[in-house]
């Protein structure tokens, strides 16, 4: 590596000017001493006597050894800095070295202009970009030196043709230093200079030979250049429209096989069309073309079209012109003789085509005025059918709301006999009276049947009943469906089998009991000999298929259908008894839960009834309190409030209570209860929930509560069933009894209560 200046640092610098100070010093010493020396070997010659001399002697002996010391003093401190300035020399020079190999060991060219913006400090890969520099390097050159002499010598390629203009523009670039440029060098070479300032304000550039890179991407853009031309040209060889195209200076510089083929070229286009004018001569002389002054040059901005016809012989080309970026043109031929043709053909046939029209619109006219009267008319049908079709509707809701809304008023009688019959039951009876109750309690228990039945069917219809659902134990509730219809079983003769899988399902654990019921219940009515069998299949795809089979007489295939129909019952089953409607509850249950049913019989051979339900995720069982036995006494002498709105209500259960020993007072609301009571405090309220004047049982219990200040058990009593009702009720913490009420019930519920 080559400098211009060495290195140096301040502490150097000072020692320096210390030895020069001391070294001064020491030659007046030495020319005190030399001048002592020489006086007193003259006053020897003097006429003084000889102690003077001594004296004298002594003196400028002690004069001289105290010059002496001081003289010895400073030469040792003279050492010290000595040997100090040679270490920091050594370290300097160390440094230097490091630095210098540091510089050299980098591939890019260095170099280092210092605050005045000379060159102090490159390497020799800086060199070999300007090799001219080395004549300027004694003189410790400055930037706008260096690049006055490359721009002389036609070093950059931007000096070749304007040197005064690249100098400015390089200093210009130079004094911003912030960042990289690319230089192109006359030999061909291309170098990035990156020039950054230095803290004390001189500037650090970096100079990379980026030939190749260059190169490279050259031959990449050549390449890419060529592969678009290749793609050009194979664009323009699949045109079916003739294609040529001309420079700025009107020159053939592109065309197509089309072009040849319309204007008839034999091999290189450019010599019969090689410039504009000779296309404009080609066009008008050979071809004899028709409007050759469509061909004229475009002046217009670039991407301007402008098609014109032209016809040449018996054919009709369109010509396309259109000006480029780069002040060329480009000149498209297409034949379009056919479509030409075929558009005034079609034109002439348009005509000919609206003349008819002309024609049958008039037709039409009469016609559509005929079609308009039987739209007329079958609108008016279309209209008798809708509304046919809505009162057909009206009318099924107004039967399902009738029965829904109903049940109270239908249930009201049916809860007094049922009162009634079982106080007849609780006395003691000749034995044909007490035949006659049990008959009368037997017709009752039908009765209530039937309208329950017609009363759930009557919710799911009216879409009353909402499925809650919950993952259910399907072997618990087979296991009860088992003890519930065992005895009925046995009693006919048959024998019942549940075998359940230990699974958990999801659905609405009363809905699907009710489902189960419907299922078991009518196949034991109508099997008279044999076995019913209830079982689950393996869990298959998140589902479980529960069979209910028995050995009875089978459903004919053309009766499979009609049996799911309301009180609807096969002709050999008449004298069964049943009422025709637990296979319509199934079938609208299994519908809104969305478990699918199906039936498998035939006549005589039995039938298997079957629903298939998702699996659910097993819960913790929780084992059923078994309530303790409770002695009819608890209820004997106990003070019983009845509120209902209707007499026959209150004296059956009156007649009832005091049957079971209760003291019963009676009101019809709950003010008249209030009244009623006076300053008694009943043991247990029994309310209907439907009172008079829009007053309900548990808006009545309350009032009593209030004037009674404390709260008294009460009972709730409906044939309303719906899920609000409970809700609101068990938020109340109120029982629910339904409608006709079973005496053994609310017997147990009062004794519970008591107890």
């Amino acid at each position: 590596m080559t400098d211009s200046a060495p290195f140096a640092t301040a502490a150097p610098e000072d020692a320096a000017q210390h030895v020069a100070r001391l070294e001064g010093e020491l030659r007046k010493l030495r020319k005190i001493n030399a001048t002592l020396i020489d006086r007193v070997e003259r006053s020897t010659d003097l006429s003084h006597s000889a102690f003077s001399m001594f004296e004298r002697a002594i003196t400028l002996e002690q004069l001289v050894r105290d010059r002496t010391r001081a003289l010895e003093q400073a030469m040792g401190e003279l050492a010290t800095v000595n040997a100090k300035l040679a270490q920091a020399h050594a370290t300097a020079e160390a440094a230097e070295t490091r630095l210098r190999d540091a510089i050299e060991s980098i591939n890019e060219g260095f170099a280092l202009f210092d605050a005045e913006d000379r060159l102090v400090l490159f390497n020799e890969a800086y060199m070999g970009f300007w090799p001219e520099v080395a004549a300027l390097l004694p003189e410790n050159p400055t930037f706008h030196e260096i690049i006055s002499l490359l721009a002389q010598q036609r070093r950059p390629a931007g000096a070749l043709s304007a040197p005064d203009r690249w100098v400015s523009d390089r200093l210009a670039r130079h004094a911003v230093a912030s960042g990289g440029h690319v230089q192109a060098l006359s030999d061909g070479r291309w170098i990035q200079i990156n020039e950054l300032r230095t803290s004390e304000g001189g500037i650090v550039g970096i100079y990379t030979d980026i030939t190749e890179a260059k190169a490279e991407d050259a031959r990449a853009r050549a390449r890419d250049l060529a592969e678009q031309n290749l793609a050009l040209q194979a664009l323009l060889d699949n045109l079916v429209e003739g294609v040529c195209m001309f420079d700025a200076g009107r020159r053939l510089t592109a065309w197509n096989g089309a072009l040849q083929r319309l204007l008839g070229l034999a091999g290189d286009a450019s010599a019969a069309i090689g410039n504009h004018e000779d296309l404009v001569r080609f066009c008008a002389q050979t071809l004899a073309m028709d409007g050759a002054d469509a061909l004229a040059w475009r002046t217009e901005a670039e991407g301007t079209v402008r098609n014109r016809l032209a016809t040449v012989g018996d054919r009709i080309w369109e010509v396309r012109t259109t000006a480029t970026a780069l002040g060329g043109m480009v000149v498209g031929f297409l034949d379009v003789t056919e479509p030409t043709t075929a558009r005034q053909i079609l034109q002439n046939t348009a005509e000919t085509l609206e003349r008819r029209v002309a024609e049958r619109t008039t037709e039409l006219t009469a016609l559509n005025r005929r079609l308009a009267s039987e739209v007329a008319e079958r609108r008016a049908i279309e209209a008798q059918l809708l509304e046919a079709k809505t009162a057909a509707e009206m009318a099924n809701r107004s039967k399902t709301s009738f029965l829904a809304a109903a049940s109270h008023d239908l249930l009201q009688p049916l809860n007094a006999a049922r009162l009634f019959i079982a106080a007849l039951t609780e006395r003691r009876l000749a034995l044909p009276t007490r035949a006659l109750v049990n008959q009368a309690s037997t017709s009752l228990n039908s009765v209530e049947d039937l309208l329950e039945t017609l009363f759930e069917i009557s919710r799911l219809d009216a879409g009353a009943i909402t499925p809650n659902l919950t993952d259910v134990n399907l072997a618990g509730l087979l296991g009860t469906l088992q003890t519930e219809f065992a005895p009925t079983a046995h009693a006919a003769g048959l024998t019942f089998t549940v075998e359940a899988e230990p699974v958990w399902v999801r659905s609405d654990a009363r809905l699907l009991r009710r489902i189960l019921q419907n299922l078991v219940s009518n196949a034991i009515r109508y099997t008279g000999s044999g076995h019913v069998r209830v079982t689950t299949d393996s869990p298959t795809q998140g589902q479980v298929r529960i069979s209910v089979a028995d050995t009875g007489p089978g459903i004919p295939k053309d009766q499979q259908e009609r049996i799911f129909e309301e009180f609807r019952r096969l002709d050999n089953s008449h004298r069964i008894p049943g009422k025709g409607l637990g296979l319509a509850i199934v079938r609208r249950a299994t519908a809104m839960l969305q478990h699918p049913l199906e039936l498998t019989s035939d006549a005589g051979a039995g039938a298997c009834f079957a629903i298939t339900v998702p699996l659910g995720e097993s819960q913790a069982d929780t084992a059923p309190t078994t309530a303790k036995p409770v002695r009819d006494r608890a209820i004997q002498g106990r003070r019983i409030l009845v509120i209902d709105n209707e007499t026959q209500i209150q004296l059956g259960m009156e007649t009832l209570l005091t049957g079971w020993g209760c003291q019963v007072l009676v009101a019809g609301s709950g003010p008249a209860a209030i009244d009623r009571l006076g300053a008694e405090t009943p043991d247990v309220i029994i309310a209907d929930f439907h009172l008079d004047h829009a007053e309900t049982g548990d808006q009545a219990v309350h009032d009593v509560r209030a004037s009674l200040g404390r709260s008294v058990p009460a009972i709730i009593i409906s044939a309303d069933r719906s899920e609000e009702l409970k809700e609101r009720l068990a938020g109340q913490k109120l029982p629910l009894l339904g409608k006709p009420v079973k005496p053994a019930q609310l017997r147990a519920l009062l004794q519970t209560m008591m107890h």
